[in-house]
C-alpha cells in the first residue's frame, strides 16, 4: 500500500493536484483555513467557539431574566427588535475573548481545583451521606442542558477570571482627591426664587383650522398612522375541539388497564444504608455504631469502608438480592444482623420506609379514558389533515378543503401583525398564525402549520388594509384636543421667556411676579446629592438650577402643567465637616466604577488581541428569526443592557 503511494506521488496526476493546492493557498492564505468560522459556529475568540445551542440556552437564560424584570413575557421577535440578541451575542464574545486571552498568557487553573471546587457545591450532595455524589452532579447537569465537561469549562473560567479580577482589585482604591472633588460637587447647594406662569396666564387659543389640524396631522403622522390590518381565514384542526365528541370503548379501557396496571401501582420504597463488613466481629461493632441515631460515617469508618446509599428505592433496584430481602424484611429504623450476599458480607439499616401503592381500576379509569380519547382525537385530526391536503393539492380552495375534510373554519380579523384589533384590544389570534398569515401575500394561502398541543392550523388572508393615517374627520376631536394643548403650551413658554427676559434686565423678580398676579416662591438648600428630595420641582428646573449663573434668570417646564420663572439667588460651597463625613462613602463608590472601567477596558483589550468574531445572521438563525425579515440594523439603537456574563 506504502509503495502505491509512493508510485502514485511521483506521478503527473498527483503533481497537478499539488500544483493546485498550492495556489489554492496562495490565493485564499494557509490562514484561513484554520481561523475560519465553523458551521455552527456563533462566536469564535482564537481556540474558543461558542455554537447555535450553546447561544441559545444563554440567550434563553439572559431573556428569563430580562421577562423577570420587566414583570411580562417578551417575544423572540420583541427580544430581537430591541437588541438583546446584540447583547448577548457581544457579552459572549467579550466573555469569551477575556478568557481566552488568559490562557494565552498562562493563567490556567489545574483539574485539581475544578474538582474541587465542584465538590464544594451543596446542590451535588447526597443528603443521607452528606457527600458529593457523581450521579446527583451529571443528573443536575443534564436537567439544565450541560454536561459535565461544559459546565467544568465555565468552572475553570470563572475561577481563572477571579483569581486576575482578585489581584486587579487588590489595594485598588480612588484618590482621596477624587472622593473630595465628587463630594464638593454634590454638597454645593444652591437657593432659588421662582413664580409659575399657569394656563390661566395666557389666552385659550383659537380652534384650528382644517388646514392647521391637516398640517399637525402630518407632522405627527409616525404616532397617528394606523399598522396595517389583515383579514383572515383559518382552518383548525384541534384534538381539543373533537375531543368530547369522540367514544371510548369501556372495553378499550379495561385492556389499557390491564397492561398499565404494573406502572400504575408504585412498589414499597427503601432508603437504606449498606456497609460491607470483613467479618463477623466487625459486623457487630458496625452494627452497635448504627444503633440508635448512629452516624453512617461513623459506622462505615469501623469498617474502614465507603457505605453504599439506596435513596427511595424499590427492592428490585438493590444489587444484591440476599441483602435487598433482608432489607425489605426490617422495620423502620432496624440494623440487621451480619448478611451473607451474593456479593459479600455486609449490615444495613433501613433509614426510610416508604409504603407502595396499587391503583384500582375505579381510581385509573378517568386518567386511561382520557388517555384514549386524546389518542383518538389525535387520530381524528391526523386523518382531518390528510384529507385536507389532499382536497388542496387537487385544487380545491382553502374553505373547500376544509369543508372535505370536517374541519372547523373561523374568521378572524381585522387584526396586526401584533394581535390587536381596530379598537386597539386583544383578538385573541394565537401568535403562531399572525406570524404565518403577515408573511402571505393577499389572497396567498399556508400549508397546515403546527401550533402546539395537539392544534394545527392553515390560513388565508382574504384582505389586506395598508397602514395608513385615518381620516381627519375620524380623529378631529382628538386631534383638535392635542393640537390646542400644544398651543397652549407654546403660549406659556414664550410667557415665560418674555417675564424672565424682564427679570435680566434688570426688574425685581417679585415685581414681575406681581404684575402676573404670581406669587414668588423659594427652594433653598438644593444640592445635587439630595436632589430628589425636590423631584417636584420637575427634571427641566433641577437641571436649569445647576447650569445657571449667580444672578441670572431662566425658565423651566414644571413637573405640573406649566413653567417656572426663577433666578439663582446663591450658590454655596459644600462645607468642610460634610465633605469629611461624605468623602469615604463616595471613595468607594468611585473605587467601584473605576474597577467596572477596568474591567471594561480589559475585555476591549482582550477581544482587540484575539480578534474575536460573531455570526448576527447564525445567531438569529439559532432563535428561529431569519436574519433576511430581520434586517441587519435591527437593535442597534435600543438602550444597553446588562451584558450577558
Amino acid at each position: 500500500m506504502i509503495s502505491a503511494f509512493r508510485a502514485f506521488a511521483k506521478s503527473w496526476v498527483a503533481v497537478l493536484l499539488i500544483g493546485l493546492l498550492i495556489i489554492s493557498f496562495a490565493i485564499f492564505g494557509i490562514g484561513d483555513i484554520f481561523t475560519s468560522m465553523g458551521a455552527d459556529t456563533v462566536v469564535k475568540a482564537g481556540s474558543r467557539e461558542i455554537g447555535s445551542a450553546e447561544f441559545r440556552r444563554e440567550f434563553d437564560t439572559y431573556k428569563e431574566q430580562a421577562e423577570q424584570r420587566v414583570g411580562q413575557p417578551i417575544s423572540i421577535d420583541l427580544a430581537v427588535e430591541r437588541g438583546l440578541d446584540r447583547q448577548v451575542l457581544e457579552g459572549l464574545a467579550a466573555r469569551e475573548s477575556f478568557a481566552e486571552l488568559l490562557h494565552r498568557i498562562g493563567v490556567r487553573v489545574s483539574d485539581n481545583q475544578i474538582a474541587e471546587q465542584i465538590k464544594q457545591i451543596p446542590a451535588f450532595f447526597d443528603r443521607v451521606s452528606g457527600k458529593f455524589d457523581q450521579n446527583l452532579y451529571a443528573g443536575a447537569l443534564a436537567e439544565r442542558q450541560l454536561t459535565p465537561e461544559s459546565f467544568e469549562r465555565y468552572m475553570r473560567d470563572d475561577m481563572g477570571q477571579q483569581q486576575v479580577m482578585a489581584a486587579m482589585a487588590a489595594g485598588l482604591r480612588a484618590p482621596r482627591s477624587y472622593a473630595a472633588l465628587g463630594a464638593a460637587y454634590g454638597l454645593e447647594t444652591r437657593d432659588a426664587s421662582y413664580f409659575m406662569v399657569t394656563p390661566q396666564m395666557v389666552p385659550e387659543p383659537a380652534r384650528p383650522t382644517d388646514a392647521q389640524l391637516t398640517a399637525f396631522m402630518k407632522e405627527n403622522a409616525a404616532q397617528l398612522t394606523r399598522p396595517e390590518f389583515r383579514q383572515l381565514t383559518v382552518v383548525r384542526f384541534s384534538s381539543q375541539a373533537v375531543a368530547p365528541s369522540v367514544q371510548i370503548d369501556p372495553a378499550e379501557v379495561q385492556k389499557r388497564y390491564d397492561f398499565q396496571k404494573d406502572s400504575l401501582s408504585r412498589p414499597e420504597t427503601r432508603t437504606i444504608v449498606q456497609i460491607p463488613v470483613r467479618d463477623a466481629a466487625t459486623a457487630a461493632r458496625v452494627a452497635q455504631a448504627l444503633s440508635g441515631g448512629g452516624d453512617v460515617a461513623a459506622a462505615a469508618k469501623v469498617a474502614g469502608a465507603e457505605p453504599v446509599v439506596y435513596a427511595d428505592k424499590p427492592r428490585t433496584a438493590i444489587v444484591d438480592r440476599k441483602v435487598a430481602a433482608a432489607a425489605f424484611s426490617l422495620p423502620e429504623g432496624a440494623v440487621s444482623p451480619p448478611i451473607q450476599g451474593d456479593l459479600g458480607l455486609a449490615v444495613v439499616k433501613v433509614m426510610k420506609v416508604t409504603a407502595g401503592t396499587t391503583v384500582s381500576f375505579a381510581e385509573a379509569r378517568p386518567a386511561i379514558e382520557a388517555q384514549l380519547r386524546a389518542d383518538a382525537a389525535a387520530e381524528k385530526v391526523y386523518e382531518q389533515t390528510q384529507a385536507y391536503e389532499d382536497a388542496h393539492a387537487a385544487g380545491a380552495s382553502l374553505a373547500e378543503a376544509a369543508a372535505k375534510a370536517s374541519a372547523q373554519t373561523l374568521l378572524a380579523g381585522p387584526v396586526t401583525a401584533t394581535g390587536q384589533n381596530m379598537s386597539g384590544q386583544a383578538s385573541g389570534v394565537p401568535e403562531p398564525i399572525l406570524k404565518i398569515a403577515f408573511d402571505l401575500p393577499a389572497g396567498g394561502e399556508s400549508e397546515i402549520e403546527e401550533a402546539g398541543k395537539g392544534e394545527y392550523f392553515a390560513v388565508r388572508v382574504e384582505k389586506v388594509v395598508p397602514a395608513t393615517l385615518p381620516p381627519l374627520a375620524e380623529v378631529r376631536p382628538a386631534l383638535e384636543r392635542a393640537y390646542m394643548m400644544r398651543e397652549l403650551v407654546k403660549a406659556m413658554q414664550a410667557k415665560a421667556q418674555a417675564l424672565a427676559a424682564r427679570v435680566t434686565k434688570g426688574e425685581q423678580l417679585a415685581a414681575v411676579a406681581a404684575s402676573t398676579g404670581a406669587t414668588v416662591t423659594t427652594a433653598a438648600g438644593v444640592s445635587r446629592a439630595r436632589a430628589e428630595q425636590f423631584a417636584p420641582l420637575g427634571r427641566d428646573f433641577l437641571i436649569k438650577l445647576f447650569t445657571t449663573k449667580p444672578g441670572q434668570a431662566f425658565t423651566a417646564q414644571s413637573a405640573q402643567f406649566g413653567f417656572a420663572v426663577g433666578k439663582l439667588d446663591t450658590v454655596r460651597p459644600a462645607r468642610a465637616e460634610q465633605v469629611a463625613g461624605f468623602v469615604e462613602g463616595q471613595r468607594q463608590q468611585l473605587t467601584m466604577d473605576l474597577f467596572r472601567q477596568v474591567g471594561g477596558s480589559a475585555e476591549a483589550y482582550a477581544r482587540s488581541q484575539v480578534k474575536s468574531k460573531t455570526d448576527l445572521d447564525r445567531a438569529r438563525m439559532a432563535l428561529g428569526v431569519d436574519p433576511k425579515q430581520v434586517g441587519p440594523d435591527a437593535g442597534k439603537t435600543a438602550e444597553p443592557e446588562e451584558k450577558a456574563q
